[in-house]
């Protein structure tokens, strides 16, 4: 039986168990966290990471459609969540790559000093660029101070010697890259991946911006793994909801 299998087990046993935050504490198995509720994020990670075999996708891109459709809360959210499910048997990390403004050291608190930009450019084992969050259990790489070349980095043969890097040391890798209907990176990005998940904001991503990243995707031969409706509007207030 396979780990991925056992763990899968024991996430739909306990699909209501608390997702650990950044800061120690818990989210309850439904609250919202600008509209990507945690049981959704358990979802995710069921169907994706956490499928039985060998073929599960390791390293996973997520972008969205446009820019401000919150794919970068919806990449941290399922990798907090993943490193819960995880704990006990492995690691995972989450990888900021939109090079030209990244938020992920926000989302967690952390400083953005030093990471994907210099983890490219620079020699040294990967988790020098990286910071743990978690006990451990989740590992940090942020955006860095920055890179002059943005697309040369994102196609350069070093940054898929990190990626692979990147993949022998963790179980599970998870990469937050640009929209991909502004920037050509979340399609050079999935080359290196097991396949891309694409964000779209619930009322506001327009039918034929979605159609338009779809092919984008297609024509670069990604693996599209599937999509996330992000900031979707309950019919009733979410703690009510939750008892339902």
């Amino acid at each position: 039986m396979s780990k991925n299998f056992e763990l899968l087990q024991r996430a739909q046993t306990d699909q209501q168990s608390a997702i650990r935050t950044n800061g120690g504490g818990t989210a309850g198995s439904l609250a919202q966290r600008d509209g990507f509720t945690s049981q959704e994020a358990l979802r995710l990670v069921q169907r994706v990471f956490l499928v039985p075999g060998p073929d599960a996708p390791r390293v996973v891109v997520f972008s969205a459609v446009d820019p401000g459709d919150g794919c970068t809360t919806v990449c941290a959210r399922v990798a907090e969540t993943l490193a819960s499910e995880v704990s006990q048997s492995g690691t995972s990390c989450i990888v900021d790559a939109d090079l030209r403004s990244g938020s992920l050291h926000r989302y967690f608190g952390l400083e953005n000093t030093r990471g994907l930009a210099e983890a490219v450019t620079e020699s040294g084992p990967v988790r020098d660029f990286m910071q743990p969050v978690d006990g451990g259990r989740l590992w940090i790489m942020t955006a860095g101070a920055g890179a002059a070349n943005v697309h040369s980095l994102l196609t350069s043969e070093a940054l898929g010697a990190r990626i692979a890097e990147l993949r022998s040391e963790f179980d599970n890798v998870l990469i937050d890259s640009p929209a991909v209907n502004l920037y050509a990176d979340a399609v050079s990005l999935g080359k290196l991946s097991d396949g891309i998940i694409l964000v779209l904001q619930s009322n506001a991503t327009r039918r034929e911006a979605a159609r338009r990243a779809k092919e984008i995707i297609g024509v670069g031969h990604v693996r599209l793994l599937g999509a996330v409706l992000n900031k979707r509007r309950f019919p009733v207030p979410a703690g009510i909801y939750g008892k339902l």
